[in-house]
């Protein structure tokens, strides 16, 4: 009897273990500014054989559709674990890249300043390190707070069409990586 109640248990157990990614864990729900959030998905950013990150998102309610995932109201969490040490400046141009490939042009002149903030925030690292991790979360009323291994930087950078800007570049028409893009809209992990 007893072994058969240990079994009923396993599944239970295993749906709150996180999501190892890269030997990395990623847990399945989180809570960001008092919203509990799931996890949508998870890939890994990778250029031929070298992986960069490994990356998750978490949403209210997961889907499949970019679309989706970028107009759902409430909070949202992209998080990052850097699997290589990189140049900080280096993040910055992938990101800037990132924004401009998925951004309509019309837009781009009222996020310029904002992207430059955020630059600046991640300058300012000097570089990030191997098993850094970085989350980039839309608090609705504060905006996209900016934090690596637990330690905010900086100030909120206000507007969702910020971080919406960001998202687009994971998971827009054009993202960095066609395979990480899946992986995050996944739906459930």
């Amino acid at each position: 009897m007893l072994g058969l109640a240990l079994a009923a248990s396993r599944p239970a157990r295993a749906q709150t273990a996180p999501l190892m990614v890269e030997g990395h864990p990623f847990d399945r729900r989180v809570v960001l500014a008092g919203t509990e959030l799931q996890l949508n998905g998870t890939g890994v950013r990778a250029v031929a054989w070298f992986k960069g990150y490994a990356a998750a998102l978490y949403l209210r309610t997961p889907t499949r559709d970019a679309a989706q995932a970028l107009s759902q109201p409430g909070p949202k969490r992209l998080q990052l674990r850097l699997l290589h040490t990189v140049p900080a400046g280096e993040f910055v141009r992938a990101f800037r890249k990132g924004i401009e490939r998925n951004t309509p042009a019309a837009d781009l002149p009222a996020l310029a300043e904002r992207i430059d903030r955020f630059a600046a925030l991640v300058d300012a690292l000097g570089e990030v390190r191997k098993g850094d991790l970085v989350n980039l979360d839309l608090e609705p009323g504060r905006g996209t707070v900016f934090s690596v291994n637990g330690t905010l930087r900086g100030e909120a950078i206000v507007g969702e069409d910020f971080f919406a800007a960001l998202l687009r570049s994971f998971v827009g028409d054009r993202p960095y990586d066609s395979r990480l893009k899946s992986g995050l809209l996944a739906g459930t992990a």
